[in-house]
């Protein structure tokens, strides 16, 4: 891995949050950690292929386990993931915007 690119560890990084339920998952995280039980219904998936989304995430680093009696808790493994996310709807809704924007000026003339 030490003679890997960085930009490559990056492509690799983005492929990783490439796939709707692993964004869904760490937003639903940010609330605090949580089950595969209690992630269930929020995101919407069977526990089967829950399951697999996490085990992608935890090989990535972007989420952390703990033992809870029975149970697995999830929890997202560095903050700076949150802020990630939150750039992402801020460079979304700037595009959204300037495309209302021309939109608006298109139907003007």
């Amino acid at each position: 891995m030490t003679n890997t690119p960085i930009y490559q560890l990056k492509a690799e990084f983005f492929k990783t949050l490439g796939h709707p339920a692993r964004i869904r998952v760490l937003e639903v995280l940010r609330e605090g950690e949580r089950s595969v039980s209690e992630l269930v219904p929020e995101i919407g998936l069977e526990a089967s292929h829950l399951s697999q989304q996490l085990a992608v995430l935890r090989r990535s680093n972007l989420v952390e386990t703990r033992k809870l009696g029975t149970s697995v808790m999830y929890s997202v493994s560095n903050p700076l993931v949150h802020e990630l996310l939150d750039v992402a709807r801020k460079i979304l809704t700037s595009s959204l915007v300037d495309t209302r924007a021309l939109l608006e000026e298109l139907e003007a003339t």
